[in-house]
């Protein structure tokens, strides 16, 4: 058995979930991660005096669970969750990485954050209020996002007498609307974060639910981030030349490997040149191999002598992106200063940065009923729109329904590096792509 096949097969029985949990304020997200975390035996004991010592100091009887994960003084004062928490926990047979983001309106771009890299939302519902504005609004970010699988967790059933028939109206109003998404799995279950009813344990006060329970549901859910089988994509990080008198003529280009594969003899394009190789060698850990995958840092080595530097994308040579300046996206605007039209900005895209301008911005898309509204003119904090760019020197991007590696960018205020843009390229969920608006030259920006 060689090297690689036994590092596969590791890979292969270890997987990582990354999941977001998501829901309106006050619907207890806090008090689930709690719930999870000190149910499935992932809590220190000194954490857990912790909380119980700050449960007593407030008055309460019974430890609040939701202290285990709002860990800003800010939040823990005001009972809310404010900035994207992460944590990490593992069971016997997954391990996990857990973003919880904020339920208020004005917290939108942070679950944004949170959800970006998850491949599952779990969205809470507060089972007296039902299917509330937030809670579309965040099932609309999970499909813009293209999160994979979305758990519906109907919270509070305890404060409903555990009747199933206001868990059904919920679960069957939610899974029609983000169906109509395109939200391409559903899954419902009805809890009680508080009582610990579904969360790591069966309920025994809801024997007419017969589904999983949410760590079971996440310690089984086909997790499918395989990067391997997406389109081949090799960012450049760092040009390596030692000029040693022990390497004179090496050069390797160095990086991680965004998606897909990439094997010793393999015909490649340089990106955005256009000029064609073959890869010589591929160096990983100080050893020569003969293939490297998704999500390894590599040094690749070309047949030829090309001038590449960093910023530029390697790709088989039968599996390239079309290379473009022209930008269309589906947006969602995170800084507090406005993006308009006209604005300049700075396009960073995987290892590369240029400069761009805004050329348009068609929408804004309202999450209450879906529908767009034309021309806004600027987005604000928190928005969600579609954008025209046009940036200074061609990109090789993929649309982000394709890879969500290389189908994202941010952009950049050139003035002080503010991140105020996370695009995702290509059509949202909503529409198509509208038409580009025909972009004129700019000469103090060298288009």
């Amino acid at each position: 058995m060689t090297t690689h096949t036994r590092h596969a097969e590791q890979l292969s029985t270890t997987t990582l979930l990354r999941f977001a949990t998501a829901g309106s304020v006050d619907d207890g997200k806090s008090t689930l991660v709690g719930r999870l975390l000190h149910d499935s035996k992932s809590v220190l004991t000194d954490q857990l005096e912790a909380v119980e010592h700050a449960s007593r100091n407030r008055g309460q009887e019974a430890p609040d669970l939701a202290l285990l994960t709002d860990g800003l003084r800010a939040e823990r004062e005001q009972g809310i969750t404010i900035d994207v928490a992460y944590r990490y926990f593992a069971t016997p047979r997954r391990r996990f990485i857990l973003a919880d983001t904020p339920g208020h309106v004005q917290y939108t771009r942070n679950m944004v954050t949170g959800a970006s890299t998850a491949e599952l939302a779990v969205v809470l519902v507060d089972a007296r209020n039902g299917v509330v504005e937030q809670t579309r609004r965040h099932a609309a970010v999970a499909a813009l996002l293209r999160v994979p699988h979305v758990v519906l967790a109907v919270n509070k059933m305890d404060l409903v007498d555990y009747a199933e028939p206001v868990f059904a109206a919920i679960a069957e109003e939610f899974t029609a609307y983000a169906a109509s998404l395109g939200v391409p799995e559903i899954t419902a279950i009805p809890i009680s974060a508080l009582a610990g009813d579904n969360v790591v344990e069966p309920s025994a006060h809801m024997d007419w639910y017969g589904g999983p329970t949410v760590l079971e549901h996440l310690e089984t859910v086909p997790v499918s981030h395989d990067l391997t089988a997406c389109h081949a994509r090799f960012p450049v990080q760092y040009v390596i030349r030692p000029q040693t008198a022990e390497h004179p003529d090496y050069r390797g280009y160095a990086g991680q490997i965004a998606a897909g594969a990439f094997r010793v003899g393999e015909a490649v394009t340089v990106l955005p040149s256009g000029r064609t190789s073959t890869i010589a060698g591929i160096d990983a850990l100080g050893e020569s191999v003969d293939i490297a995958w998704a999500p390894q840092s590599v040094t690749i080595r070309l047949a030829d002598d090309i001038d590449i530097s960093r910023g530029d994308l390697i790709a088989p040579a039968a599996d390239a992106p079309a290379v473009t300046q022209d930008v269309e996206a589906t947006v969602c605007h995170v800084a507090d200063q406005p993006l308009s039209v006209g604005q300049r900005v700075l396009l960073k895209h995987t290892t590369r940065t240029v400069k761009a301008i805004v050329k348009d911005i068609p929408s804004r898309l309202t999450l209450d009923d879906l529908s767009q509204h034309p021309a806004p003119g600027q987005l604000v904090a928190n928005d969600i729109g579609r954008v025209v760019v046009r940036t200074a020197e061609p990109l090789a991007l993929d649309a982000y329904a394709d890879s969500r590696r290389t189908g994202s960018f941010l952009l950049i205020d050139p003035a002080d590096g503010t991140t105020l843009t996370a695009g995702m390229a290509g059509a949202s969920f909503a529409a198509a792509a509208e038409p580009g608006a025909a972009a004129a030259d700019d000469a103090e920006w060298d288009f």
